[in-house]
């Protein structure tokens, strides 16, 4: 037999051999524990994992389950695995309500939900879930230092519902195809800016307004063109009055001059 071959066997041996090994297979569940502490310990969060996942329910009520289950969470977390995480988190902070780390753990869930949470363009389900969550974390404990963390992610998670809303109103009337409907247009972006007062799309709300406005006032039928031409106009009022300097001015300003050109067709 080969010197690699002899290696290879010993290799082999060695880890079918190892504590590790023997407590997946053991039925001792001190000893599961054990090692699965121990792995933790050594930030082998996968294979602490799998342990765990074994001596969960056996060990449910027993003195050593709350930092049993403060582990397992924490693997959960440590291992990007969110959705088990959160849930983990979450139902350690409501069975030891007295633990010192339960606010931690609050925390933890209700950010492991803000992880959760896809590409604005994608269903946003899972971020209005973790907008609550953290809301509820702050409502709890407004005191903590994880105050401005979570703010933080409330912000970017309603920045992410902002541009959702935004996007959903601007694709009404932004591609060119025989399918355009600028009023629906003008409508999404009016409740856009009704529901976001304060939003930093507003600037591009109102030039998408005006833009929509002006489209669906030119391609009317001459009967409602002049009153659609005049909202139109206001529409340009409305954006410069939101911010004279807008980026958007050298567009708008065209609008405005076709706008008055029409309009005077109607003043003969």
């Amino acid at each position: 037999m080969s010197k690699f071959l002899y290696i290879f066997l010993f290799s082999v041996l060695l880890v079918s051999c190892s504590p590790y090994q023997k407590a997946l297979k053991s039925e001792d569940l001190a000893f599961k524990y054990e090692i699965a502490a121990k792995k933790y310990d050594e930030g082998k969060y996968t294979k602490a994992i799998r342990l765990f996942e074994q001596i969960a329910a056996p060990n449910r009520g027993k003195p050593q389950a709350e930092k049993l289950f403060y582990m397992f969470s924490q693997s959960y977390y440590k291992t990007e695995q969110y959705n088990l995480a959160a849930y983990q988190f979450e139902s350690f902070a409501a069975t030891y309500p007295k633990s010192e780390n339960r606010e931690e753990a609050a925390f933890l869930s209700a950010k492991s939900y803000s992880m959760l949470s896809p590409n604005y363009s994608l269903d946003q389900i899972d971020t209005d879930k973790a907008i609550e969550k953290l809301q509820d974390y702050i409502n709890t404990y407004p005191n903590s230092s994880n105050f401005d963390e979570a703010n933080k992610l409330i912000a970017e998670l309603r920045d992410k519902l902002e541009l959702k809303a935004f996007e959903i109103a601007k694709a009404y009337g932004i591609i060119e195809n025989p399918i355009n409907d600028y009023k629906a247009g003008i409508t999404a972006l009016d409740n856009f800016i009704s529901d976001y007062p304060g939003s930093k799309y507003k600037e591009d709300a109102l030039y998408y307004k005006l833009d929509f406005s002006y489209n669906y006032a030119i391609k009317s039928i001459p009967s409602k063109m002049e009153e659609r031409l005049a909202i139109a106009k206001t529409t340009y009022s409305s954006l410069i009055r939101f911010k004279e300097d807008t980026k958007y001015k050298k567009e708008a300003d065209k609008m405005l001059a076709s706008i008055d050109k029409e309009l005077q067709k109607f003043s003969k």
